[in-house]
């Protein structure tokens, strides 16, 4: 236990953030079923399908995404006598809830808007997919300007000349935050992109990707046995079941890239142990016979060896330590600063 006390000066502290990053690449080849759809998850609620990395009953599969679609009430395609209607509105405008909000004059629910004008006339996104990435590949967010998202748009899924890329281009200096969830950037089809002709949006901080039905120009669903698809993205999604919808997505997905964030807030001390300063031990061995161990001499001046630093609060409690990787001499002709970083 220590004896002797420093306390720190405003000077002596600095508070730094780091952000780590790491490439996630999602190939269409995962998403879509490699383990014969025993990596897709169905729920008797119909609301949503998870997607995992390896079949979800084996104890190595690592949860990725889950997925869903959902129209407004006001979409062109909402009917009563659509399968699932009230449950596909449902989805959106919980979506809408916690991606949009609620517009703070009228209180009524926003919807996903092209430019991300919340509150304007833009052109509104009334029929979506939503992509809810798992925390495990996001962390702390999706790093801006970096996610991209390749999806067949006609014809058979083994057509990569029908690809589309849709990314969040310019979204490192351009992106939004007028939305309850965070920051978000919105999705265009080519860096060149008039602004108002965005097709989706990426919520950075909710690891959430919401995409407009309306890039889907051929036939859309699962691939029959002739790999062609079987109904337009319209008839899907009005009279198709979530999940059927989903799988009809899952089936159009080439590719998704994207790097996360891990934001590591640190606190640096630089412990100062001027000439004068922590010459002795406290250790009781370092006397012995009333002679300083450490001394050849008696006229010799005292000299330490540093091998521990302790941090501690007000009432000098204990907080933290740190250990030195060899110890340090300290003697009154040196002087000494010792970093000790503190990660969280």
């Amino acid at each position: 236990m220590s004896t002797t006390f420093k306390q720190f000066l405003a000077s002596d502290t600095i508070n730094t953030r780091t952000l780590l990053h790491e490439v996630i690449p999602l190939t269409g080849t995962i998403v879509s079923g490699t383990y014969a759809d025993n990596n897709i998850k169905n729920y008797t609620h119909g609301m949503f399908q998870s997607v995992f990395d390896y079949p979800y009953l084996s104890s190595s599969a690592n949860h990725i995404l889950d997925l869903t679609v959902g129209y407004s009430s006001v979409s062109a395609l909402s009917n009563s006598a659509n399968t699932q209607n009230n449950k596909k509105i449902n989805i959106y405008n919980q979506m809408s809830q916690i991606l949009v909000g609620y517009d703070s004059v009228s209180g009524t629910l926003q919807r996903f808007d092209q430019d991300g004008n919340i509150a304007g006339g833009g052109t509104k996104l009334n029929e979506c997919v939503f992509l809810s990435f798992a925390r495990l590949l996001t962390k702390d967010e999706i790093k801006k300007g970096s996610f991209t998202l390749q999806v067949l748009t006609g014809g058979a899924n083994t057509s990569p000349s029908n690809t589309l890329t849709l990314s969040d281009y310019g979204a490192v200096t351009e992106y939004r935050t007028n939305s309850p969830a965070g920051e978000y950037g919105i999705l265009y089809t080519s860096s060149a992109a008039a602004e108002g002709t965005g097709v989706g949006l990426v919520y950075y901080q909710a690891g959430i990707a919401v995409v407009t039905a309306s890039i889907f120009n051929g036939n859309f669903g699962p691939r029959s046995d002739t790999s062609t698809y079987t109904s337009s993205v319209s008839s899907y999604l009005a009279s198709g079941t979530i999940s059927s919808s989903a799988d009809g997505f899952r089936n159009r997905l080439y590719n998704i890239q994207f790097n996360n964030t891990t934001e590591l807030n640190s606190t640096i001390y630089f412990c100062r142990a001027s000439h004068n300063e922590f010459n002795y031990s406290s250790n009781p061995t370092y006397v012995s016979g009333g002679q300083i161990v450490v001394k050849n001499v008696s006229s010799d001046v005292p000299v330490s060896y540093i091998t521990t630093v302790g941090l501690y609060g007000a009432a000098n409690e204990l907080l933290a330590v740190a250990k030195l990787s060899e110890p340090l001499k300290k003697s009154i002709d040196n002087e000494l600063t010792i970093r000790v970083r503190l990660d969280y």
